[in-house]
């Protein structure tokens, strides 16, 4: 697969910038076993989770992280290198999250971004929505989340 890079910098990236097709890869991102634990007894305190004795004889052979906090890693990578800086309006959320295969402490994910499309607001003409799918791949390239997000964002100027 060859992946794409952005022509512009992140602080200076709109609408424009972002084209149905690329498929960009960001990371790696590591899941820390004591950050595992920390977001899983404040957010998501599942035996699983926050318990290495219990995860141990549980379905999965031992700790995992929450979903959440997966989800939360690759968020960061997406602001960090996908997202615009200057132009990101907000989002009306993200379809189809799905949780593929556990994460464990010491895994190394990587987040893949694939832009599906992308259409500018018939209301709203300063901005536009872009609809990107969100891969999060472990060390050994499974795929361990996925996810459909929406973004608004601005336009460059009118006459784009």
């Amino acid at each position: 697969m060859e992946f794409s890079t952005f022509r512009t910098p992140i602080d200076q990236r709109y609408f424009e910038d972002y084209e149905p097709g690329a498929v960009f890869e960001f990371g790696p991102i590591e899941m820390e076993e004591e950050e595992l634990l920390a977001f899983a007894r404040r957010f998501d305190p599942q035996s699983i989770h926050i318990d290495p004795d219990a995860a141990a004889s549980g379905p999965f052979g031992g700790l995992i992280a929450s979903g959440w906090h997966t989800v939360g890693l690759l968020m960061r990578l997406y602001v960090e290198n996908y997202l615009t800086a200057v132009a990101s309006l907000a989002s009306p959320g993200l379809d189809e999250l799905r949780w593929t295969r556990p994460v464990r402490p010491g895994d190394q994910l990587r987040l893949r971004v694939t832009v599906l499309e992308k259409r500018r607001s018939r209301t709203k003409p300063d901005r536009g929505l872009v609809r990107s799918r969100m891969e999060g791949f472990n060390q050994n390239d499974e795929l361990v989340v996925s996810m459909d997000a929406m973004n608004m964002i601005a336009v460059r100027g009118p006459e784009d």
